[in-house]
């Protein structure tokens, strides 16, 4: 081997020394900083006549300034940069969660008033003041939405399934669209579709608790089909291609591998879309109205619903203003507190009938 080929696989001698290393801030510098630049803000916002606005400002700005620049000076411009894009989405999910928390703040301030045993016992049926309940409201809600569901989870998985399954060409594209399309109807529009509908079959004095839960439908079943859709996607084809393989028909392949594979998924979506209307005003405003006493049939006349329950509570009051602005608060927290209800059984869903990979 010549000696020019042995100098060039020479390898390098290992440095002497210990590396050296950077320099970093103490663990609660960075919100320290934060907290200076904040506190700042408050100041120069106070010298100007105190703002909250400008305080939030001031300080997130100061603040993310004050942890950028400390940064840079003691660990340098690639951890510092680190910290400027940390500071900014801290204080974006920060600032989203403002309003959250005022209005979770407000309704459980003001909700409390009448969340008693005798607003879920009684309805308001010969009530004019103080007194009564949202009973006749809260089934009422229950009983539409259960009908939705009804109408809404086999049209929308069905589809799904075809448009995953099946589908091909020109349909598959048309239904793709539509449901697109749908998804961004207005929920008056929903109403109105459904007013119109029942109208021109039974007449212009119809108010049927099925009118509501078919405006519904039209805002759950895109919901419905897209979020199915998504998670069928997610199942592996070896799954099918192995069912294939052993001779199985794809209508069996899909009951017995596609659909348990993604029930997690499946029951999760429909959770969420079930969550999506159940607080819907518009269009019940429309189909349903309201009325004081209990009607649990959704094929006769007319139902109380809690999104309206709480509209005409806060609309229309009667001698006892703050009677009725209170079982109008309590009615928002008892939605509230029923689509929490649900986004948790979305997640417990979720969690155990996930299809178990460990061994």
């Amino acid at each position: 081997m010549s000696t020019s080929t042995q100098s060039t696989l020479q390898v390098a001698p290992e440095p002497s020394g210990p590396v050296p290393r950077r320099s970093r801030l103490p663990r609660f510098a960075p919100l320290g900083l934060y907290a200076a630049g904040i506190a700042v803000g408050a100041l120069l916002s106070a010298l100007t006549g105190f703002s909250v606005a400008l305080t939030v400002i001031y300080g997130a700005v100061l603040g993310t300034l004050a942890v950028y620049v400390g940064s840079r000076v003691v660990e340098g411009s690639r951890k510092a940069s680190d910290r400027l894009v940390t500071a900014l989405v801290t204080t974006a999910f920060a600032i989203a969660m403002i309003p959250l928390v005022s209005l979770v703040y407000t309704v459980l301030e003001k909700g409390l008033a009448r969340f008693d045993a005798a607003f879920f016992t009684n309805s308001m049926f010969r009530v004019v003041g103080e007194g009564g309940g949202a009973y006749h409201a809260i089934f009422g809600t229950l009983v539409i939405t259960a009908v939705t569901a009804v109408i809404s989870v086999p049209i929308g998985l069905l589809t799904a399934i075809y448009l995953v399954e099946y589908g091909t060409g020109r349909l598959k594209k048309a239904i793709t669209f539509f449901v697109d399309v749908m998804t961004g109807i207005p929920s008056i529009v929903a109403g109105l579709f459904a007013f119109a509908l029942f109208t021109l079959l039974f007449g212009n004095d119809v108010r049927l608790g099925l009118m509501g839960s078919a405006a519904l439908s039209v805002l759950m079943i895109p919901v419905v089909v897209r979020s199915c859709e998504e998670v069928l996607k997610l199942v592996p084809n070896e799954l099918r291609e192995a069912s294939y393989a052993l001779g199985v028909p794809k209508w069996r392949t899909i009951v017995k591998v596609v659909l348990p594979t993604a029930v997690a998924g499946l029951g999760t979506g429909i959770t969420l879309a079930v969550a999506r209307v159940i607080g819907e005003t518009a269009p019940l405003l429309i189909t349903v109205g309201l009325i004081t006493g209990t009607n649990l049939n959704p094929f006769d006349g007319r139902m109380a619903t809690l999104p309206v329950f709480a509209y005409y509570q806060l609309t229309q009051p009667g001698t006892d203003t703050q009677a009725f602005l209170d079982r109008a608060w309590t009615a928002a927290l008892v939605l509230i507190i029923l689509v929490m209800v649900l986004n948790v059984v979305a997640r417990l869903i979720s969690r155990f009938f996930a299809p178990k990979t460990g061994r």
